[in-house]
Order: C-alpha cells, then sequence, then structure tokens
C-alpha cells in the first residue's frame, strides 16, 4: 500500500494535513522514546476475568481490564496480549469508558507523557507503535499541561521515530471526518527563545 503522502490519487487536504502533522511532530528537538525501561518490566493486570493459553502465547482479559507495563497504563473492556518470539507484547484493546480504550506513556528522560483515546488501541511493543483506531484522540502533555493535541479516525504513534500520522475519516473524532489538532511552538535546544 503506497503512503498517502506519495499516492496521487490520495486526497490533497489529506495530504496536506499528513505532512503537516508529520512536519511539526519532527520539530521536537532531540528524539525521546518510550520509557526504554518499560519494555522489561512485567505487565501487571486487572479485570473480571482473565484466560491464558501459552500453546497460542495469548492471554484475553475482559471486564474493566486496567493493564501496567512499567510507565505504560492501558484500560478497555477487553485487552487481548500476544508475546512475540522476542519477548515483546503486542496488545489489541477494545470498548471502555463510553466505548473508548484509553492509552498513556512516559517518555524517556523527560517530564512527558503520550496519550489518548479511541474504539481500538493496538500496541506493538516490537515496532514500538501505538495505533488509535475509530474516534481517535491523542495528547502529549509536558507535566500536567497539554503540550500537542490531534484528532482524526486513525492516529499512529511511532515512538522510536517521535512521529505521528493523523488520518481523518467517516469515524473521525473530528468533525466532518477531518482531522484536527492543535501543536505547541518548541523551546530551542539550549533553551534560547
Amino acid at each position: 500500500m503506497l503512503h498517502p503522502l506519495v499516492c496521487p490519487g490520495a486526497p490533497r487536504l489529506m495530504r496536506r494535513a499528513i505532512w503537516c502533522v508529520a512536519a511539526l511532530s519532527g520539530l521536537t528537538g532531540l528524539p525521546a522514546h518510550a520509557e526504554k525501561a518499560d519494555q522489561f518490566k512485567p505487565l501487571n493486570f486487572v479485570a473480571d476475568s482473565a484466560r491464558s493459553d501459552d500453546a497460542q502465547q495469548v492471554n484475553v482479559l475482559t471486564g474493566n481490564v486496567d493493564l501496567t507495563k512499567g510507565t505504560m497504563i492501558l484500560r478497555a473492556a477487553r485487552v487481548e496480549v500476544r508475546q512475540n518470539a522476542d519477548g515483546t507484547q503486542f496488545a489489541v484493546a477494545t470498548g471502555g469508558n463510553g466505548g473508548r480504550s484509553y492509552f498513556r506513556q512516559k517518555r524517556e528522560g523527560m517530564d512527558e507523557f503520550i496519550e489518548g483515546e479511541s474504539e481500538r488501541i493496538e500496541y506493538d511493543g516490537q515496532a514500538d507503535t501505538v495505533r488509535f483506531i475509530g474516534k481517535a484522540e491523542m495528547r502529549r502533555l509536558r507535566g500536567a499541561a497539554v503540550s500537542d493535541e490531534v484528532a482524526g479516525q486513525t492516529i499512529v504513534y511511532n515512538n522510536a521515530a517521535d512521529v505521528f500520522q493523523v488520518v481523518g475519516g467517516p469515524s473521525s473524532a473530528a468533525p466532518g471526518g477531518r482531522v484536527r489538532g492543535m501543536l505547541s511552538p518548541r523551546t530551542p535546544a539550549g533553551g534560547a527563545r
């Protein structure tokens, strides 16, 4: 599948919106990833019920699921966690408060968090990505203050590259199936303005 930025058939406004978000998100200065120590932390959960299949390396958690792995928090009505051969996990969360799942994780070496909600959340520990699907909203918080915020049908956040991509569509969290956002100015390296 061609990326919308290089696909001539992609709507011009969608290409422009994706380009703007990708370009502006790259202004963060030095890359900051999810907490590296999180990948070595145990996965803890609380749920109404759990089913574990060691042969298939899959765990299905249902009912008021609250999952943590280091600084990562995932809340949903149902979470399916698969163990990859390299020991990383792939989780799919659906439902939850108001029909939406919730994700939050601290960024490496910073007082910043990425958090968001959507109807479905896919966390890929191997690729270090989070995909928010259906009425998707994502925020970057500096301390407790929202610094950046985006909404659309689908948001893909790549922790390793420190890039997010927002796509609009019929199940967008923004009106009219479009994408919307607010991006705060970044302080230059060294703190000079």
